[in-house]
C-alpha cells in the first residue's frame, strides 16, 4: 500500500507539467471560441489524442497509479485550462469507469477501447443514469430492460437526459431497471453498441457553463442487445437480486446499485475539476491584482483584496488535499467511513463557486465581461455543484454516513 503523501514523485511532476503545457498551449487559446460556439472541440480532442492524453493508455496510467493521485492531478491540470473544453476530453471517463466499476474483464477490454478510439478517428463514450423526473432519486428511474430469454437479448425502454456526450457516442452506458420492486437496488448497467437499432439522441440543451461539452437526452425505444452486454454477467445479477430481496425482507442493509458505484468511484475525480477552475480563477485575480493600480497603488496594497486572495488559495489547497485523501484511500481499498469521497466533492464544488466569484468581484467591470475568463470559469463553475451528485446530495450522504441514520 501506498504512503500517503503530499508530495508528487518523480515521475508525477513530468505529466503535471506535460499535462500544464497542453492546457496552457491547446486548450487555453481554443477556450473562448469553442464557449461561444457551444459545440464539441474535435479538433482539440483530435490533439489530445495525438500527444496520448485522449486515450485509454493514458487513463489506465493515472487510474492504476498507486498513490491514487493520478487521476486528480490530471483533471486540476486540464480543467486549469478550460473546464468545457476538458470536459469533453474526460467525459468518456464516465462511462469507462462504469464498466471497470461493473463489468467483467472481457468487457473492459472490449468496450473501452471503442469509446476513445485511435488519433486518426476519435471516439466518445457516454454514461447515461439521470432522467427527466430522476436525478438524485435515482429511485425513480423509469428506464426499463427486459431480458428476452429465448433470444438472450435485452430490451431497454427509456429516456435519459443531461447525458455528457449523449447521442453523439460510440459507446452508451444505460442504467436500467430490472426489478421495478427493488427500487434503485434493482438497477443494472447496460452497454449499447455503436449503431444499435433504437438509440437516438434527443434534446441537445444550452447551457449556462461548460458549454464546449455535448449535453444531450438520449431515447431508447425497444434497443436490443446481446444478453453479454448487461454490465457484469446475468449469473451474478441475478445472485444481486436475489439478496436484495433477502435484504428487503428482512429490512437489512442497503445494497449499492450500479449508477452509485459509478458515481462514488468519480466523486473525487469531479472534486480535482473543481480545484482546477478555482486555481484558474485564483491565478488570474492574483496576476490582475498586483498589475491593476487605482489611487495611485495596485488593488492588492489593499487590505480588502490581499484578504481575499489569501482566503482563496486557502480554500483551494483545502480543496485538493481532500481530494487526494478520498483519492488515496479510494485506491488503496480504505472504507470512506465518514463519507470522505462526497466531503472532497462537496467542498471543492463549493470552493469552485466561491473562488469564482470572489476573482470576477475583484476584477470588477472586466470581470463580468467576456474579455477576461473569470466570467467563464464563474458560469463554469455552477456545475461541480449539481452534477454526479447535487451538494445537498452530498450533505445528506454524509450525515447519513456520520450518524448512521436514515437522514431525508
Amino acid at each position: 500500500m501506498a504512503e500517503f503523501t503530499m508530495e508528487l514523485n518523480d515521475e508525477q511532476k513530468e505529466v503535471r507539467d506535460w499535462l500544464h503545457g497542453f492546457a496552457a498551449d491547446v486548450i487555453r487559446p481554443a477556450a473562448a471560441e469553442w464557449d461561444e460556439r457551444e459545440e464539441t472541440p474535435w479538433p482539440v480532442i483530435q490533439e489530445a489524442a495525438k500527444v496520448g492524453i485522449y486515450s485509454l493508455d493514458f487513463y489506465a496510467q493515472q487510474y492504476f497509479d498507486p498513490t491514487g493521485l493520478g487521476i486528480p492531478m490530471a483533471m486540476e491540470e486540464l480543467f486549469w485550462g478550460d473546464a468545457g473544453i476538458a470536459l469533453s476530453i474526460v467525459g468518456t471517463g464516465l462511462a469507462a469507469v462504469g464498466v471497470l466499476a461493473n463489468g467483467t474483464e472481457e468487457q473492459i477490454g472490449t468496450w473501452i477501447p471503442q469509446m476513445y478510439g485511435d488519433a486518426s478517428d476519435v471516439k466518445v463514450a457516454a454514461f447515461c443514469s439521470s432522467e427527466p423526473d430522476a436525478g438524485s432519486d435515482v429511485a425513480s428511474m423509469r428506464t426499463r430492460a427486459v431480458y428476452d430469454e429465448a433470444k438472450d437479448e435485452w430490451v431497454i425502454n427509456g429516456t435519459k437526459t443531461w447525458a455528457t456526450n449523449g447521442g453523439i457516442a460510440n459507446v452508451h452506458v444505460v442504467v436500467a431497471v430490472v426489478d421495478a420492486e427493488l427500487g434503485s437496488k434493482g438497477h443494472a448497467s447496460f452497454i449499447i453498441p455503436p449503431g444499435t437499432p433504437g438509440l437516438s439522441q434527443g434534446q441537445k440543451f444550452k447551457k449556462h457553463g461548460i458549454r464546449a461539452s455535448h449535453t444531450a437526452e438520449v431515447v431508447l425505444e425497444n434497443v436490443r442487445v446481446p444478453g453479454s452486454c448487461l454490465l457484469g454477467s446475468k449469473e451474478k445479477l441475478d445472485e444481486r437480486l436475489a439478496r436484495a430481496r433477502e435484504r428487503a425482507k428482512a429490512g437489512g442493509e442497503r445494497v449499492k446499485n450500479a449508477a452509485m458505484a459509478t458515481f462514488e468511484a468519480s466523486r473525487p475525480a469531479v472534486g480535482a475539476m473543481a480545484v482546477g477552475t478555482a486555481r484558474a480563477a485564483y491565478e488570474v485575480a492574483l496576476d490582475y491584482a498586483k498589475t491593476r493600480e487605482q489611487f495611485g497603488r495596485p488593488i492588492i496594497d489593499n487590505q480588502g483584496v490581499a484578504f481575499q486572495l489569501a482566503d482563496m488559495a486557502t480554500s483551494v489547497d483545502a480543496a485538493r488535499l481532500l481530494v487526494w485523501r478520498a483519492s488515496w484511500m479510494a485506491v488503496n481499498g480504505k472504507p470512506f467511513k465518514a463519507a470522505e469521497g462526497s466531503m472532497s466533492k462537496l467542498f471543492a464544488s463549493e470552493t469552485a463557486k466561491k473562488v469564482t466569484a470572489q476573482a470576477l468581484q475583484i476584477l470588477g467591470g472586466n470581470g463580468y465581461t467576456r474579455e477576461y475568463p473569470v466570467e467563464r470559469m464563474h458560469r463554469d463553475s455552477a456545475i461541480y455543484t449539481i452534477f454526479e451528485g447535487t451538494s445537498e446530495i452530498q450533505r445528506l450522504v454524509i450525515a447519513r454516513t456520520l450518524s448512521g441514520m436514515p437522514i431525508r
